[in-house]
């Protein structure tokens, strides 16, 4: 069986005005295909399983459309444009054997050069990454990626989410002209970090004072203080 090589159907959402960029790995197979599901948006992060989108929704009143239509596209890139947030996942392409959207099904992994997109849009000084450095993890990554430039991330809060900081070299390496990078890995996105957000102190914690309170409540908590 010849392997299924996953794509990332989106070139990186880039404008000049752009201070923070979200950076995940892979939407799912279907985006690649073009097989969309009723209520899958043609944009990143767009499947309708997806939680970044009805996070944010919540957290400034958006009042998005959850379809796969035009509007539902422009949507989303005005609220980007208008909060200074790009999106430039750093994964480029994967094989898979399993048809599914894993992070750890990915096999001979081609990344994209977010160094050099960061040297070309040189107001951006913060990163959200969709989830953290466990294997094939947007922040395993980017490790993986600073390593290629002799660049490494330093602990600023060990706290969920994790911050780190690194100190980006101007394009000619003048390290007399460094500007510096915030990191924030947040608590993925989706459905399969559920049992991880239930076995964190601070969500016990607040589970145990509202009964109601749930894992999406949880995200919105954390995503509102960086977006």
């Amino acid at each position: 069986m010849e392997p299924f090589l996953h794509t990332h159907p989106y070139e990186p959402f880039l404008f000049e005005g752009a201070t923070k960029l979200i950076v995940g790995t892979l939407p799912p197979p279907r985006f690649t295909t073009g097989e969309l599901k009723q209520g899958d948006v043609d944009f990143s992060y767009g499947s309708r399983d997806g939680q970044l989108w009805p996070i944010l929704d919540r957290i400034f009143n958006l009042n998005l459309e959850f379809e796969t239509t035009g509007e539902a596209i422009a949507q989303r890139q005005n609220f980007l444009r208008n909060r200074g947030i790009g999106i430039c996942d750093i994964v480029a392409s994967s094989e898979r054997l399993k048809i599914d959207a894993s992070d750890l099904g990915m096999q001979q992994i081609q990344l994209r050069n977010v160094i050099g997109y960061l040297h070309k849009y040189p107001k951006v000084h913060t990163l959200l990454f969709t989830g953290g450095n466990s294997k094939n993890g947007p922040e395993y990554f980017f490790r993986k990626h600073l390593n290629d430039f002799g660049l490494r991330l330093k602990l600023i809060s060990n706290e969920v989410p994790r911050i780190h900081e690194f100190k980006l070299p101007s394009a000619e390496n003048n390290k007399a002209v460094e500007r510096t990078i915030r990191t924030v890995s947040l608590t993925a996105p989706s459905g399969a970090a559920n049992r991880a957000v239930g076995s964190l102190p601070l969500y016990k914690e607040l589970k145990m004072k509202d009964p109601k309170f749930n894992t999406i409540d949880f995200r919105v908590l954390q995503y509102s203080q960086f977006f």
